[in-house]
């Protein structure tokens, strides 16, 4: 019995967890206006 409300209480707390950081909100960030090398540039 102490083992389901160990994992009850783990479970619960996970949750608020999981839903406080969802509050919080991510950052905004901004994406680079140059563009990404996709190719290595020759050697000379």
């Amino acid at each position: 019995m102490r083992a389901l409300i160990a994992a009850a209480t783990g479970l619960a707390l996970a949750f608020a967890l999981a839903f406080a950081i969802t509050l919080l909100g991510s950052t905004t960030g901004e994406t680079s206006p140059k563009p990404l090398l996709t190719t290595v540039p020759a050697h000379p």
